[in-house]
């Protein structure tokens, strides 16, 4: 029999443990998950004596093949042949794949597991079907977990797999894919060379008190972008177009003004409610998790700021990156002292595996702990220890950006900003903003506030927030004695920017030293 035409979308691994299955019979948990859209099942079963296997595989493959849905068996060849089944999906630590194409013949359906590169680079040379790239996220359903990846892993698995000329063979990911995620690692694991070509799926159906409905579900959210997703494509900018978009969108902002929800420390509150208002924005200072939906639905953005980090914050902060992720509102993200603590390394890690982020902002030590880099040396808040020079500043930020598909803007004495394509540098601003409590969070602030009303272009958005920011910030020190007088200055001059943006006047825009930086 010709080896059937696979979609890969939807794909269940089974699970008959009882903190998973719970007290529902598998074979009619599988037959509601194919009647709600799954496209390939997995026999998945680490326990069951071998006549047990063979009954339940014969079982569930009544199941599937009325519906034209491949069965697969995890790990057992013998299973697999005894059941008459489409095929198998072996683990690195299982039967290596040569041997079990001799065993299976050529028509049969081959899966092997890659954690590595190195291992989905050897799978596609041999001649696997498919790849399950994983484990993504961490997850209780596979205690064997050798490493997490993250999407950022899977992505680079998939690029390294194009570069090789090995992108014909079919890829899905596992390891805690669920109904909030799904459609964010799509987004974020997709290179310029190639997609994933679909999820596998554990307990978000084999625990689901409906699988037919849950099916239906994710079946809905792999057919379609996430909320959040934007053209993959922008026009390029000159110095020319930057000055004169500027005060345009600051013109929008004051005339639309929209919530500027900030989840920021005690310390800067009061500061980054008085820049929000004085740049048009409508703030509010919530903490709290549990009222970031009600206030997600209202259009605005969020910003997470990671001054105070505790894990019941984080918790809160994870709650509202949910709810602004699943209505495609901007969110920022301030991961300050990244690099100072083992507990900052960790909420920064987990951070940015729950959710998508528009734009991530953060001095050069933040922002190469959210890349990866190891040894990053912070002190606390401040800037750490600059050792990059610009144009190695300008390939961590691009690099970070292509990776994340979001922006990434790293501060300093020259801000650099990219979307993974085009870059810019900032050499704006003035040195008593590094005098005064919060400017990096009221920054931060600033950039989601604009974000709200100019979601197209995020680069372009953050580009505008931080001239309008950091040119106030020259206006104000040109009349300020110091620290002390410069602050009022400050919000002074963000409003007079405002109100002359409102009344047609961009002239102020024409200050801005910025530099667009080819590829």
């Amino acid at each position: 029999m010709p080896q059937p035409k696979v979609d890969y979308s939807l794909y269940l691994v089974t699970d008959s443990t009882p903190a998973i299955l719970g007290n529902k019979d598998l074979v009619k948990v599988v037959e509601a998950a194919v009647a709600g859209g799954i496209t390939l099942v997995q026999l998945r079963d680490k326990t069951s004596d071998t006549g047990d296997l063979i009954r339940i595989a014969k079982a569930l493959h009544e199941v599937t093949r009325a519906a034209n849905v491949p069965l697969l068996i995890n790990d057992r060849i013998d299973v697999a042949l005894a059941s008459d089944v489409e095929g198998v999906h072996i683990g690195q630590d299982d039967m290596d794949y040569k041997t079990a194409r001799k065993l299976l013949g050529p028509d049969a359906i081959i899966g092997v597991t890659a954690n590595t590169e190195a291992e989905a680079l050897q799978a596609a040379r041999d001649g696997a079907d498919y790849l399950g790239v994983g484990t993504v996220f961490s997850t209780a359903t596979k205690a064997n977990t050798k490493s997490i990846v993250g999407t950022a892993g899977v992505q680079h698995i998939l690029s390294s797999l194009a570069l090789q000329d090995l992108g014909h063979v079919k890829t899905v990911c596992i390891g805690g894919i669920n109904a909030k995620n799904a459609q964010r690692v799509l987004y974020q694991t997709a290179s310029s060379t190639k997609n994933l070509d679909g999820i596998a799926v554990v307990s978000a159906i084999m625990a689901a008190s409906d699988p037919s409905a849950a099916a239906k579900h994710l079946k809905g959210l792999v057919s379609s972008p996430p909320p959040f997703a934007t053209s993959p494509s922008n026009p390029a900018l000159t110095r020319e177009s930057i000055i004169k978009i500027t005060p345009t969108i600051i013109a929008r902002l004051a005339q639309t003004k929209p919530l500027a929800h900030n989840m920021t420390n005690l310390v800067v509150q009061h500061f980054a409610a008085s820049v929000a208002l004085a740049i048009g924005a409508s703030p509010i200072m919530s903490n709290n998790g549990l009222e970031a939906g009600d206030l997600a639905a209202l259009g605005g953005s969020l910003v997470i700021n990671m001054g105070t980090t505790t894990p019941e914050i984080r918790k809160n902060h994870l709650l509202a990156l949910e709810a602004y992720n699943a209505v495609g509102g901007p969110v920022v993200f301030d991961p300050v002292g990244a690099g100072a603590t083992a507990a900052r390394r960790e909420g920064t890690k987990a951070l940015m595996a729950g959710g998508w982020f528009s734009v991530v902002k953060g001095n050069e030590g933040e922002i190469r702990t959210v890349a990866g880099v190891e040894g990053v040396r912070q002190r606390g808040v401040d800037s750490g220890d600059a050792q990059l020079g610009l144009q190695e500043r300008i390939k961590v930020v691009r690099d970070l950006a292509r990776r994340d598909r979001n922006v990434v803007l790293m501060t300093g004495e020259v801000d650099v900003i990219s979307d993974g394509t085009r870059a810019v540098s900032v050499a704006n601003g003035h040195a008593l903003l590094g005098e005064i409590t919060g400017s990096g969070c009221t920054l931060g602030t600033t950039v989601a506030a604009v974000l709200a009303i100019e979601r197209e272009d995020a680069l372009m958005g953050t580009l505008a927030a931080v001239l309008l920011f950091e040119i106030a910030a020259e206006i104000a020190a040109e009349k300020a004695g110091g620290p002390g007088t410069f602050v009022p200055l400050f919000v002074d001059a963000l409003y007079g920017l405002r109100e002359r943006c409102k009344a047609g006047d961009g002239t102020w825009a024409e200050r801005a030293k910025v530099k667009v930086h080819e590829e």
